[in-house]
């Protein structure tokens, strides 16, 4: 094994599952922080800012602080920064996205935007959309936080960013760049905010198409866990392979 001085690990099915923390999750992390080791909390969810998720690990038995948390919101308003000068888009999303873009100095706007940036809501507006398909056709370049299709709820899966844009695909022949997983930027926008080098990080995750690809794209040493949404026989219907496989996260506390 590679020495691993860093370590990104997805949130949902790794760390905690429905509200609950995974066995071994706070102790992972716990480690983490006592040895003073650099990591991030991953999660493609764009709805909530890194205090709601902070809060969210802490109800469950994980304590992460809100620095810790990367999300594909973050990553989507980091990398939008490098994109424009007079950083005005139109958003459709939640409080997460919306913050993360107004502090890198973005104005929401529907008057001539650079972007169109859709992101995760529990409250589609057909308006919203509608606005945003003119815009598109308009000339305003498409971006989306993450692909996910579905999203978890108690009541089971509900449509997702990836879902919602490809509506908007259809009525405007216009494809998003998604920036979340898997796509490798948000990892390496990650590790920029950490100052690690991807040869001494690892990427935990419960998901081959999403948290395995970005991590071997972007060169980290990938452990797949099957607490989450993969099982071992799932792993065969894919190209790739994960560096390592675990029942969970907890069989990790000895590599660190």
């Amino acid at each position: 094994m590679r020495t691993i001085k860093n370590w990104l690990t997805d949130m949902d099915g790794v760390l905690i599952h429905e509200e609950k923390a995974l066995p071994g999750a706070p102790e992972f992390i716990d480690t983490l922080r006592e040895r003073e080791l650099s990591f991030l909390v991953l999660t493609n969810n764009s709805i909530f800012t890194q205090r709601d998720l902070a809060a969210r690990l802490e109800a469950s038995g994980v304590s992460v602080p809100e620095y810790n948390i990367w999300t594909s919101a973050l990553a989507t308003a980091s990398f939008l920064a490098t994109q424009s000068d007079s950083r005005r888009a139109y958003v459709v999303g939640e409080a997460g996205l919306t913050t993360a873009l107004y502090e890198v100095g973005f104005v929401m706007t529907n008057i001539k935007p650079d972007f169109v940036v859709l992101g995760e809501t529990r409250t589609y507006s057909i308006d919203a959309l509608t606005q945003a398909i003119r815009l598109i056709d308009e000339g305003a370049r498409f971006i989306a936080t993450n692909p996910d299709v579905t999203g978890p709820s108690a009541e089971g899966p509900i449509p997702a960013t990836g879902a919602v844009a490809a509506m908007i695909t259809a009525a405007t022949g216009k494809v998003p760049y998604y920036v979340g997983k898997p796509n490798p930027i948000m990892l390496r926008n990650g590790l920029n905010k950490i100052d690690a080098h991807s040869e001494e990080t690892a990427l935990i995750g419960d998901r081959m198409d999403t948290d395995m690809l970005a991590g071997m794209e972007a060169g980290l040493q990938t452990h797949l866990v099957l607490s989450g949404s993969t099982t071992r026989d799932d792993i065969g219907k894919f190209a790739f392979r994960p560096d390592y496989v675990h029942e969970g996260i907890g069989e990790l506390l000895d590599l660190i």
